[in-house]
């Protein structure tokens, strides 16, 4: 299945080829202040329709994720990272930024990110 998703004002803009089925709903300072519900992905799931020069970064903590977000309207629809085990490149979809997502039909799994 492919989704759409942009930040708040389309100036981000992507597509997820995939069907989520859960997301991860951390506490920690970060996720809990933006309402992120994260799904995570291999990054050659997610294709870009902006250029990554017209996104803004934020890392904080172990600086393992590089949080993008919309310059104009502030908005953070994902985010790159590697896969803590493997290695491999990795992306962090915030659903609530996908176009026909029902994220009431998602399974949360909990993270204690605030402990970390």
């Amino acid at each position: 299945m492919n989704y759409q998703g942009s930040c708040h004002c389309g100036k981000i803009s992507y597509q997820i080829e995939a069907e989520p089925d859960k997301a991860i709903e951390c506490n920690c300072s970060h996720c809990s202040r933006k309402g992120y519900l994260l799904w995570f992905l291999p990054r050659e799931a997610l294709t870009l329709a902006t250029p990554e020069s017209d996104m803004a970064t934020y890392t904080f903590n172990t600086h393992r994720i590089r949080h993008q977000f919309c310059p104009t309207c502030g908005c953070a629809p994902f985010g790159f990272g590697k896969h803590p085990k493997t290695g491999a490149d990795t992306v962090a979809v915030n659903v609530r930024c996908l176009q026909g997502v029902d994220i009431d039909t998602l399974e949360r799994m909990p993270v204690d990110g605030r402990s970390i």
